[in-house]
């Protein structure tokens, strides 16, 4: 047996549910998840054994070749009437974990949302937000600079907001960045639940340099678990509320360096998206020394 194919059957499993995850959120259909996964296998199986085994991650050969095939989806004429609506799956019809355990995850609202995005940007948003790869690994995917896509993944984090959220006054949000904070510091989940609309979502960017999780959490209790974890109190941790692009959000510090941005959507009163950046990279001019006049 070619050794790049030699791995636990429970690994092997697992890879072909990760694939699929990938596909069903590139295209938002299961049936198209299951047909780019099959390509995926076909161009893995059409490489000589000597070029299989010169690929130490297979896995992520695969994935990226997934994605490849999912880009060059996105944009196909009548794509679109074809695509969420038509063919899609209740998580009890999926296929092995695509929709299955991403209806459990992800809202369709969420999704709807995505809809909305150019393939590019969905691209980006997707495999840089929704499945944490690296900022190489989504160039090379996308076809763009690391610096276009990472512009792509802001458009498309704009867009999603702009989906969801709805004019709220300044006083509102304020008040309700305090009442999150102040939940996350006392570690009461009944009041965050409370804070969070049901199908709240919360996004967390580690950005392959933090071990952060890799896929959005969704629904007012995971989120809040979530983030009460992240947040808890430990010696030389800060969390306060700080103006985040012009709104409060909530900023956590390690002694003097920000460790953490988060930025929260609102809408009806409740937090309908958390988006919480732990990626050392994006933190940079937070962490700048303040500049002497």
């Amino acid at each position: 047996m070619d050794q790049a194919d030699t791995a636990p059957i429970g690994e092997l499993l697992d890879e072909r549910r990760y694939l699929l995850d990938v596909a069903y959120w590139m295209l938002g259909n299961a049936d198209e998840a299951e047909d780019v996964v099959e390509e995926a296998y076909r161009r893995w199986y059409g490489l000589s054994d000597a070029a299989r085994a010169k690929i130490t991650a297979p896995r992520s050969w695969l994935a990226k070749t997934a994605g490849g095939i999912c880009l060059s989806r996105l944009p196909l004429p009548g794509r679109a009437a074809a695509g969420p609506k038509q063919g899609h799956r209740t998580p009890a019809q999926a296929p092995e974990g695509a929709q299955a355990r991403l209806g459990e995850e992800v809202s369709r609202v969420l999704l709807d949302a995505l809809d909305s995005l150019t393939p590019a940007e969905r691209a980006a948003f997707v495999l840089n937000d929704v499945f944490g790869m690296t900022p190489r690994t989504v160039a090379d995917i996308v076809g763009r600079t690391e610096p276009e896509c990472a512009a792509l993944a802001d458009r498309a984090r704009d867009s999603v907001r702009l989906h969801r959220s709805h004019p709220t006054s300044p006083e509102e949000h304020d008040a309700l960045a305090h009442a999150v904070r102040r939940a996350c510091v006392t570690q009461d989940a009944e009041l965050l639940v409370s804070l969070l609309c049901p199908d709240a979502t919360a996004f967390f960017d580690g950005g392959g340099k933090v071990r952060a999780l890799a896929r959005p959490v969704h629904g007012s209790g995971p989120v809040a678990r979530s983030l009460l974890t992240l947040l808890a109190h430990r010696p030389r941790t800060t969390l306060a509320t700080h103006s985040v692009n012009g709104r409060t959000g909530l900023v956590t510090r390690y002694d003097d360096q920000v460790a953490a941005v988060i930025t929260l959507d609102v809408a009806d009163h409740h937090v309908t998206q958390v988006w919480a950046v732990l990626n050392p990279d994006k933190l940079h001019l937070w962490n700048q020394p303040p500049t002497l006049h």
